[in-house]
C-alpha cells in the first residue's frame, strides 16, 4: 500500500537513527527521503526528530507518531496474512522475541515443524528478556515473547505460563549420564560451566545451593547456551544446566546427555508465552500459537 510508505521511511529512521543509514534499506538517496520527512513535518505542523550531529533521535511528538504508524503497520500486515490466509496462499511473517535459552533447540524445532505444514510462513527472531521484550511488543517489533521473566506491564497480556524443571546438560561419557536423576551436590563434584546472573536458569541453582549451604562456583561462564553445550560436550567431565523443554532429544544431538535434577517444585523455571495486550493476528500466527500452547500442555 504505496500511501503508507511514509510510515515505513519514518520508521527506519527511528530504528536506525539515521536518514542515510534508512534510505540504505530502500535504495533511494539521502536527500530524497529527506525531503518525504521534511513534507511530512511541514504536513503535521510538528518535527518529529531532532537532529543531533549525523543522527536523528525521536523527539516527544515523535514518540507518538512512530507508535501510531508501528500499529497501524502491524494491522497491514495483519490484514494482508488474514487476506493471504482466505485465498490460500497461506503467506506471511511472525515475529518472535525469545530468551536466549530456548534459541539452541526449542524454538528451531518449532519452527521446523510448524513449516512443514506451512512452508511460506517467514520467521523473524529475536533476542530478549525483561524490558526489552515488553518494548519489542509495545513498539510492534515482534508479534510474540517467549521469556522466562515474568513481567508487570499494562501493556502485556500472558497467553500461557509453564513450569520447567531443571536438567543437568554433560557429555555421554560423565560420571552421572547414567543416573535417572541426581542431586544438586553430585553436579558441585564436577566443573561447572554455568550462564550468567541473571539468567533465569542460574538464579534458580544459586537459590537452590544457598537453601543447601553448597557454594556454585563456575569454571566458565558464558552467555550463550549454544557455547555452553558444545563446552560440556568436549570436556567430558563438565555439567551445565538448562531447562527441560530445551534439552535436545537424542536423534538433534548425540553429543550430550540430559538427567533431571532433583529440586523441589518452587526451584523451576517459567516460561511465559506473552503478547501485546488486545492484540489480533493473522492465521498463521494463531496456528503457531496453538502449536505452542499443545507443547506447553503436554
Amino acid at each position: 500500500m504505496k500511501n503508507l510508505q511514509i510510515y515505513t521511511y519514518v520508521d527506519a529512521i527511528a530504528r536506525t537513527g539515521s536518514i542515510r543509514k534508512a534510505a540504505n534499506e530502500f535504495s533511494i538517496t539521502p536527500s530524497a527521503l529527506n525531503r518525504r520527512l521534511l513534507a511530512l513535518e511541514d504536513e503535521l505542523k510538528v518535527k518529529i526528530f531532532e537532529r543531533i550531529g549525523n543522527g536523528m533521535r525521536l523527539n516527544q511528538a515523535g514518540e507518538i507518531i512512530v507508535t501510531l504508524f508501528r500499529s497501524q503497520l502491524s494491522e497491514i500486515n495483519n490484514l494482508k496474512s488474514q487476506l493471504a490466509d482466505f485465498s490460500g496462499l497461506k503467506r506471511g511473517q511472525i515475529s518472535i522475541i525469545c530468551s536466549q535459552a530456548l534459541l539452541p533447540y526449542f524454538l528451531p524445532t518449532q519452527i521446523d515443524q510448524f513449516q512443514d505444514k506451512l512452508p511460506d510462513i517467514k520467521f523473524n527472531i529475536n533476542v530478549g528478556d525483561g524490558e526489552k521484550a515488553i518494548s519489542y511488543l509495545r513498539d510492534f517489533k515482534s508479534d510474540l515473547a517467549l521469556i522466562f521473566e515474568p513481567v508487570r506491564s499494562n501493556y502485556i497480556e500472558t497467553i500461557s505460563t509453564i513450569n520447567q524443571p531443571i536438567q543437568a546438560v554433560m557429555s555421554l561419557e560423565h560420571p552421572l549420564s547414567k543416573y535417572k536423576s541426581i542431586n544438586l551436590a553430585d553436579c558441585l563434584k564436577y566443573p561447572l560451566a554455568l550462564p550468567p546472573s541473571p539468567y533465569a536458569v542460574r538464579e534458580i541453582l544459586e537459590t537452590a545451593a544457598s537453601e543447601q549451604s553448597l557454594d556454585l562456583e563456575p569454571t566458565v561462564e558464558a552467555e550463550s547456551y549454544i557455547f555452553l553445550h558444545n563446552f560440556v560436550a568436549r570436556k567430558t567431565n563438565a555439567i551445565s544446566f538448562e531447562v527441560e523443554i530445551d534439552v535436545p532429544i537424542q536423534s538433534i544431538d548425540r553429543s550430550i546427555s540430559t538427567v533431571p535434577i532433583n529440586l523441589s517444585n518452587s526451584h523451576q523455571g517459567q516460561i511465559h508465552l506473552l503478547k501485546l495486550q488486545g492484540r489480533t493476528f493473522s492465521g498463521a500466527t494463531e496456528k503457531f500459537i496453538e502449536q505452542l500452547l499443545h507443547v506447553f500442555n503436554k
